[in-house]
C-alpha cells in the first residue's frame, strides 16, 4: 500500500498528465475538423 507523503511526485505526475490531456483534446478537435472539413469540400 502506498504511503501517501510523496506529495511532489504526485504533483508532477498530475500535472503532466492533464498538459497531455490538454494537448489531446486541442490536437483530436483539429484533426476532427479537418476531416469534416475534407468530408464536405
Amino acid at each position: 500500500m502506498a504511503s501517501g507523503n510523496d506529495l511532489k511526485a504526485h504533483e508532477s505526475t498530475y500535472t503532466g498528465f492533464i498538459g497531455m490531456l490538454k494537448f489531446g483534446i486541442i490536437s483530436t478537435a483539429l484533426v476532427a475538423a479537418f476531416v469534416i472539413f475534407m468530408i464536405t469540400k
